[in-house]
Formats: C-alpha cells, sequence, structure tokens
C-alpha cells in the first residue's frame, strides 16, 4: 500500500525544521553513510549527520508530529520508528533504484528493527526544485510522488524506487522506517481501509450498532495480525 498523508508537518513546523537543519554550522556529511552495498553504489546526495545535537533536536520536532496525527498512526501502525533522517540533494545528486535494507540498528541504542514501511518526508515545495522525483516501482508500474513541504509518503519497504537527478534548485526531504506491528502489508491495507470506513460512517451519523460492530471486527482482525 502507497498512501499519502497531508499536513503531518504546518508550514510553521516546516520552516522550524528547515532554519535548524539549514544552520551555517549544521554538519552535512555524504549520504553514503547510511546507505548499504547496493545503495552506496547509486546513492549520491548529502545527508544531516544523525549524531548530531541539531538531528537530534530535528527528530524529535519529526516524531512529535507522527505521534500526534491519526492519519500516520492509522496507515503505519508503528511499533517502532527509526529516528528520521535528513538528506538534500542539489543539481546532479540522485539516488538510483535500490530496496531498503531489510533491518535497521537503532543509532542510539543498537537494537534491531525491521523496516516494513519506507518514508519520505517532503520539507521544501515541489517548484522550488526541477527533478528530484520519488518514483516508486511496484507491479502496477512506477509512481511518481513530489509533495508539497509538510506532506508524507507511505510506501512497502520491499519496493524497488529511485529519486530521479536533481537539475535545478535543491530538494530537502526527511526520511525514515517503521516497524509496523501489523507486518504484512497486504493486512495492514485492509486494517486502514477498515479504519478508514469506519471514521467516515461517524462523521455520517450512519447507524450505531452497525459502527460497533465493525470496530469490533477491527480490533478483533489486529489481535490476530499484531506481531510484537
Amino acid at each position: 500500500m502507497m498512501i499519502t498523508i497531508p499536513q503531518v508537518l504546518t508550514q510553521d513546523q516546516v520552516a522550524a525544521l528547515r532554519a535548524l537543519i539549514n544552520h551555517a554550522d549544521a554538519p552535512w556529511v555524504d549520504g553514503r553513510v547510511t546507505a548499504g552495498h547496493q545503495g552506496a553504489s547509486v546513492k549520491h546526495n548529502q545527508q544531516f549527520d544523525e549524531l548530531s545535537d541539531a538531528a537530534a533536536q530535528a527528530q524529535a520536532m519529526v516524531l512529535h508530529a507522527l505521534e500526534c496525527h491519526p492519519g500516520f498512526i492509522s496507515a503505519a501502525l508503528p511499533h517502532r520508528v527509526y529516528p528520521p533522517l535528513f538528506n538534500r540533494y542539489g543539481p546532479g545528486m540522485a539516488f538510483g533504484a535500490h530496496v531498503d535494507g531489510a533491518i535497521r540498528l537503532h543509532p542510539h541504542t543498537g537494537e534491531k528493527l525491521r523496516t516494513d514501511i519506507s518514508a519520505t518526508l517532503f520539507l521544501n515545495a515541489p517548484e522550488d526544485y526541477d527533478g528530484g522525483t520519488l518514483q516508486i516501482i511496484d507491479t502496477y508500474g512506477t509512481h511518481a510522488v513530489k509533495l508539497p513541504a509538510g506532506d508524507l509518503v507511505l510506501y512497502p519497504a520491499t519496493s524497488l524506487h529511485q529519486v530521479t537527478p536533481v537539475t535545478r534548485g535543491e530538494r530537502l526531504a526527511c526520511f525514515f522506517w517503521i516497524e509496523s506491528l501489523v507486518r504484512d502489508d497486504t493486512r495492514r491495507s485492509i486494517a486502514y481501509d477498515l479504519d478508514t470506513a469506519i471514521q467516515r460512517l461517524n462523521q455520517t451519523g450512519a447507524d450505531r450498532a452497525g459502527i460497533d460492530t465493525l470496530v469490533g471486527c477491527y480490533h478483533n482482525l489486529l489481535r490476530q495480525w499484531v506481531t510484537t
């Protein structure tokens, strides 16, 4: 399931985050420092030093916004979230086709985190740069994603994906991975559709007994599917 979630960050939050990571003294490093063997050969961008104090502040801002966003919770059913990373692409920079590694080590605890879902949170407007399109490739073709600042896209970490070369301006984004309570993408999609339908029915004043039955079905499915 690929899903876009609008306004995970407000414009004020985007501005504050960009001011933090674009500070003149902020550390940027070669993006290959967090790439696996496959990704390193096709990755050409810059990445904010994830162990810096400024990165810890930026990560906390994003994680707080995610925890408060019902759309993200419903779609991802997060168990653990890898501390968000930040990258930028200038002219000529790109990230070739690759699949994200299945396991990440938490940079602070050393715990192993299974990457069920990949996420990109856009931090500047599409008109700020040319190229730099996230392309997600699956059995239904290639999906081009270039969202407004503050919007998020979630997609299965099993997907082949790439960022096309930037030809003008600068692309700034946040990316991270989620270990979901529901490991299987098909089951996660069913749970999301059911939860979305329940919320819509609540807004229409539909039959209360029917909604309660659906809510029960939703939670009973999670009891069957959740792995921790």
